[in-house]
């Protein structure tokens, strides 16, 4: 029988786990990766069925690099199997809001005008990490607030939150997601298409990249749900992708990370609205004052 791999990489910090598990499909190499995140004798585990395209010493030193302390490597051999369908089975759906995120597996079961069809796969974003489902609680609140004409998703990922928007905003604005992964934008278009909201407008870039992506801006709401460093990064140019008056969602921080980053916007010229924390990691809804 055909043998694939698995590489276990252990945590004592839960913390650094989660972490990882974010930072995980920004790195080269773990594109095809699936991750479970379970907590076992204090110890925290991601699981990387990497088909023997990595060594357990290389992921943790990806990870190590990024400053995470990974307690203990491990390669396991596996019978080769559709190991994507087998977790995506292992995944239920998640409530956040009025949006219920499931996989194909559950189409049939989950019966929602807040459904949307997300699978596990090399694009972050499925809402089973609590920064994803802090996003769209947020838009969800939002849109029982604003009503926008544009809306931008920087750090798109698997195209659910700006999917989740054209949801959320019933009188269709417009909506831009942008993500440095080619293959995160192909994912993305992939689950538009099948979610019915074709008409997102797709690109892959960064916060000022292509120019074709940013001709709606000022944008009304602007989610960016990526990291806290590029997050205190990109602070001047999130004001001026925001127009007066208009909402910023961020996500992506740790909780101890929170105050910090709140306080680089308050300084760019944003006021705090709301603040959400789910399983150590804040969400915060901004508005860019006059």
């Amino acid at each position: 029988m055909t043998l694939s791999t698995k590489t276990v990489l252990g945590f004592q910090s839960e913390q650094d786990a989660a972490l990882a598990n974010a930072l995980i499909g920004e790195m080269p190499g773990f594109e095809d990766c699936t991750l479970v995140l379970r907590d076992e004798d204090r110890h925290w585990f991601l699981e990387c069925y990497d088909n023997g395209a990595l060594s357990g010493e290389n992921a943790g030193s990806m990870l190590e690099g990024f400053g995470l302390n990974v307690a203990s490597i491990a390669v396991e051999a596996i019978p080769d199997t559709d190991w994507v369908s087998e977790t995506q089975k292992a995944l239920p759906p998640v409530r956040a809001g009025r949006f219920i995120i499931h996989g194909s597996h559950d189409r049939g079961r989950v019966v929602s005008k807040g459904a949307i069809e997300i699978n596990a796969g090399r694009a972050f974003g499925t809402a089973h990490h609590g920064t994803t489902r802090g996003c769209l609680i947020a838009l969800d609140r939002l849109s029982r607030e604003i009503g926008p004409s544009s809306v931008l998703d920087l750090g798109t990922g698997s195209g659910v939150l700006a999917i989740a928007a054209a949801k959320a905003f019933a009188h269709h604005p417009l909506i831009a997601a942008v993500d440095l992964d080619a293959i995160a934008i192909d994912v993305a278009r992939e689950n538009c298409r099948k979610n019915g909201a074709a008409h997102i407008r797709l690109f892959v870039g960064d916060g000022a990249t292509p120019a074709l992506a940013y001709e709606a801006a000022p944008f009304d709401v602007v989610v960016a749900n990526i990291l806290a460093k590029p997050l205190l990064k990109l602070a001047p140019r999130l004001r001026e992708l925001t127009r007066v008056g208009g909402a910023l969602i961020l996500s992506g921080l740790l909780s101890g990370q929170a105050r910090e980053v709140l306080a680089r916007y308050r300084s760019t010229g944003f006021r705090l609205i709301r603040r959400r924390d789910l399983e150590g990691w804040a969400t915060l809804t901004l508005t860019r004052a006059a």
